[in-house]
């Protein structure tokens, strides 16, 4: 029998046979593209190379069997439809390569345009140009040829061959200061013809070779260029800052050239279906005539209002506004466009789900639904806590005194202030430092994101809406203002002039990324209306504000679907009333080792120190009636709602005096002769109790049962301000949580000393008080079945439990080499920062499944950091807790999240 041919893996699509549903395969760039073609409208014929060719690539260095065989067939076919060859000397087919992964990442793969041109189709092109509308407004078909091949030779030498890019930018200006000008547009045929050869020699010097003169040899390198740009120190720093897995490797597209720089009647822009920065409806965008595609993106000239474009083309804008309206329709979504005029024939290069600000996310959410175009489930889908928290953010709070010193555009919303830097470097540099940076540049480019990252705002002098400044920025949430033309940046030297004022680096300036305006100095901010509403200072039934009308429904709407209870961390009344504002339904985790600070810490000190039990008794005697004020405050404010107190818990040495300063103040003393008996005797005694490690050590119910009458003393405190509440009307229910549980006989024995003193204050009251337990440690998660039967509930503590499954000191680790671990990729993001699902998130959820198996209907929360993280309360959601605690000021995020956690599980299982 003849041996079964093998199918030959298929790993390139023309643009008709995808859709927008292949983003896996074809990245988001390729599968939009073929979901226009299919939609009719008027897209440059292409072809898209599969992420699959691209990790196939980038394990082995080599191009996967096939794939040559592929592109050339469908860049025959190519060649066909556009009745034109790639590099014919006469009539040439040229073609751009650009990157496309299945997340928007802008700017931060590469692009090569004008693949195809040598020093003989120029030529070809130069003619095939020649009808331009109007050859003598740009230099005509000729300086149209020659500008298109330097910009060739100068993409291509930067991104296949690692050429310096400023080496190309200084011979651009070198050929425009000779010219006078500062306009690249003043540049003629003959003075491109002369860059192009100063190009070449770059490219030489650089590589060693000949700029290649084979229109395929290009290809190819180009391709695989794009392939390698995935694992580039910038985008690989953007896909850990937007959380986008590593082993998705990217698409190539190769698409039919067309232009853009053929004079006024052609251009290139970029256009939004609505407002990104507040979600508004109308007409917003760049253009840019006479210009290719990059020169948006890139600032390199300041671009003309999308409005403009009716007055320059009328025919071609109403062309254009249909559509946009088309495609929002279609993803029922904002739509980011990318397109290009080319002698007034409208070509749409890109369509993606636009990039937005918080504000725009919630808003425009919301006008969908109202619009019929999605319900209130896909609108609370569209939303997240991280732009929520955004939103809580302070604005500048502006008077008189504040003048601006220049307005740009508002590309971010926010306020940022900070100290003044010019690069990258110093931003991240200084930040490290703790300092607050505004990162100012003419423009940014990819290269810049480290410095975007590290910084609180972005501050440029060219670009617009749509440039790359602006894009990464509202991709980030960080502030930014970009296009403020009035400043006259000198990098070289660190500074720049406006208003007659030079900046120098480490000045402060203040920027608005709603207004755009600048500002010097340090101005003052006032809080969010969003925090205002959740505090209950606005009436949801007057609030008339887009965002507030939209933040109040979609909330409203995740309150209704969550099955998550959100609880708040709170050791005060004030932080307990603020959460209950913010709509917390309990505290789940009161520390009561922070009533200890201050002047009460002399207290807890000699309760620890004490050499007898009249000392010990004393010291327990003057701390009972200010723990039990300290609850009564608490449950009030709590009134009718649960307030899980966790027993005394830190290390040992933070209520002992610093071992090292307290024997060099005895030393110093001793020298001085003075009487040091009592002071001795206190260093003896913290020698004697001092650890090595001590948040390994003589803590949480360790300390409890080895100093008699601490934890009596404070669940006596905790039920007797229950009891006092309740005489006063008030419905108090404490959960008593015993910390750092290792072994169910230490939660015994504390529980049965308990439940005696409970039962003997409780009295005849209605008062119930529950005990349970934190599942902190791994062998507590791990006999959970056993504590369980000792507990009447569990909560998670996930810092610690974090920290002792990992081997990690959560107070050294993150600068030690956490960085290195993220850099490296071994982390996406820090484990105490968002849960690690395989690791701790396993232990949690092997102790909630034995736990509620030895006792049905055991209460489950978690009141770690990773109570307030987006990602993490999926993850509890999923695990099945009944809630999730944190900070008060993170309430909302977890609410909201908790809300998207019900409609997402909802969602799969209808599917």
């Amino acid at each position: 029998m003849a041996a079964q041919e093998t199918v030959e893996h298929k790993y390139v699509y023309d643009f008709a046979e995808g859709n927008k549903d292949l983003k896996d395969l074809l990245g988001g760039k390729g599968a939009n593209l073929a979901e226009m073609t299919n939609l009719g409208l008027p897209v440059p014929p292409g072809f898209t190379i599969t992420t699959e060719a691209c990790k196939a690539y980038l394990a082995t260095g080599e191009e996967p069997a096939g794939l040559a065989d592929q592109i050339a067939a469908h860049l025959a076919a190519l060649e066909q439809a556009m009745g034109r060859r790639l590099g014919d000397p006469d009539d040439p087919l040229l073609v751009s390569v650009r990157s496309g992964a299945k997340f928007s990442m802008p700017g931060m793969m590469e692009t090569v345009l004008n693949v195809g041109l040598n020093d003989r189709s120029v030529i070809g092109l130069s003619a095939q140009a020649g009808g331009a509308a109007d050859p003598t407004a740009s230099g005509g078909a000729d300086r149209f040829a020659w500008d298109s091949y330097r910009r060739l030779i100068q993409m291509f030498g930067k991104t296949v061959c690692e050429v310096p890019g400023e080496e190309f930018e200084h011979a651009l200006d070198d050929a425009k200061r000779a010219k006078g000008t500062t306009s690249d547009l003043d540049l003629d045929a003959d003075d491109l013809r002369g860059l192009v050869d100063a190009y070449k020699k770059i490219f030489s010097k650089h590589t060693g070779r000949e700029f290649p003169q084979d229109p395929r040899e290009q290809l190819d390198l180009a391709i695989r260029a794009v392939f390698e740009s995935w694992n580039a120190e910038r985008a690989v720093v953007y896909r850990r800052q937007e959380r986008i897995p590593a082993d998705l490797g990217t698409a190539v597209n190769v698409v039919a050239m067309v232009f853009g720089n053929l004079g006024p009647d052609s251009g290139t822009g970029v256009a939004f279906t609505r407002d990104p920065a507040s979600g508004a409806q109308g007409i917003y965008g760049d253009y840019l005539a006479n210009a290719q595609g990059e020169d948006v993106v890139a600032g390199i000239r300041n671009t003309v209002p999308l409005q403009e474009l009716e007055r320059i083309d009328k025919p071609a804008y109403d062309e254009l506004l249909d559509y946009m309206a088309r495609l929002e329709r279609h993803y029922k979504d904002l739509c980011d466009i990318e397109f290009t005029i080319e002698h007034g024939k409208l070509w749409m290069l890109q369509t993606r789900v636009g990039k937005r600000t918080a504000a725009a996310a919630f808003v425009i959410a919301g006008q969908l639904v109202d619009e019929g175009l999605i319900d209130l489930d896909e609108a609370l889908h569209r939303v997240n806590g991280a732009q929520l928290a955004q939103l809580m953010f302070p604005r500048f709070q502006l008077d008189h005194e504040f003048q601006p010193v220049a307005t740009g555009i508002g590309a971010s919303p926010g306020a940022a202030v900070g100290k003044v830097v010019f690069t990258s470097a110093r931003a991240v540099e200084l930040a490290g430092q703790g300092e607050a940076v505004i990162l100012v540049r003419r423009e940014t480019n990819p290269d810049d994101l480290n410095g975007m990252i590290a910084a609180r705002g972005i501050l440029t002098s060219r670009g617009g809406k749509t440039s790359h400044a602006a894009v990464v920025a509202r991709g980030m949430g960080k502030t930014c203002v970009s296009g403020a033309d009035e400043l006259d940046i000198d990098v070289p030297k660190r500074r720049f002039t406006v208003a007659g004022r030079t900046v120098t680096e480490g000045d402060v300036v203040s920027i608005d990324g709603t207004t755009g305006k600048v500002y010097l100095g340090e101005v003052p901010a006032t809080p969010s209306e969003v925090v205002q509403y959740f505090e209950g200072q606005l009436d949801p039934a007057t609030i008339d504000d887009a965002l507030l009308k939209a933040v109040h429904r979609i909330m409203s709407h995740a309150d209704a679907k969550r099955r998550l209870a959100v609880r708040t961390n709170a050791d005060t009344a004030g932080d307990a009333a603020r959460a209950r504002r913010f709509g917390a339904e309990g505290i789940g985790l009161c520390r009561t080792e922070h009533m200890f600070l201050g002047d009460r810490r002399e207290l807890v000190e000699r309760l620890i120190l004490a050499r007898d039990e009249t000392e010990r008794n004393d010291a327990l005697a003057a701390l009972l009636p200010l723990q039990r004020a300290d609850f009564v405050e608490i449950f009030r404010e709590m009134d009718g709602l649960p307030v899980t107190v966790r027993l005394i818990d830190p290390p040992l040495h933070e209520f002992l005096p610093p071992l090292e300063q307290l024997a060099v103040d005895v030393a110093v003393a001793q020298e001085r002769g003075e009487d040091v008996a009592k002071e001795e005797a206190l260093l003896a005694a913290v020698r004697r109790m001092h650890e090595q490690n001590p948040m390994l050590g003589l803590r949480g119910v360790r300390l409890g049962l080895v100093i008699p009458g601490l934890f009596a003393m404070q669940v006596r405190a905790i039920t007797e301000a229950a009891v006092e509440c309740a005489r006063q009307g008030l419905r108090a229910y404490p959960e008593i949580m015993v910390p750092l549980v290792g072994a169910v006989q230490e939660l015994e024995t504390v529980r049965a000393e308990a439940e005696k003193i409970i039962a003997e204050v409780v009295g005849g009251s209605d008062v119930e008080v529950l005990i349970g337990t934190m599942i902190e440690v791994p062998r507590a998660a791990l006999t959970a079945g056993q504590i369980a039967e000792a507990a009447q509930f569990f909560s998670f503590g996930t810092n610690d439990l974090t920290q002792m499954a990992w081997g990690f000191s959560r107070d050294d680790v993150e600068g030690a080499f956490f960085w290195r671990y993220l850099e490296l990729g071994i982390f996406g993001i820090s484990p105490f920062e968002s849960i690690d699902a395989d690791g701790v998130g396993r232990l949690v959820r092997i102790a909630a499944e034995e736990g509620r198996a030895a006792r049905p209907g055991l209460k489950l929360g978690v009141c770690g950091e990773h109570g307030g993280d987006p990602d993490s309360v999926h993850f509890f959601h999923s695990v099945g807790l009944d809630y999730v605690s944190c900070s008060p000021f993170r309430v909302p995020v977890a609410r909201l999240e908790a809300g998207r956690a019900a409609v997402v599980t909802a969602g799969s299982d209808s599917r």
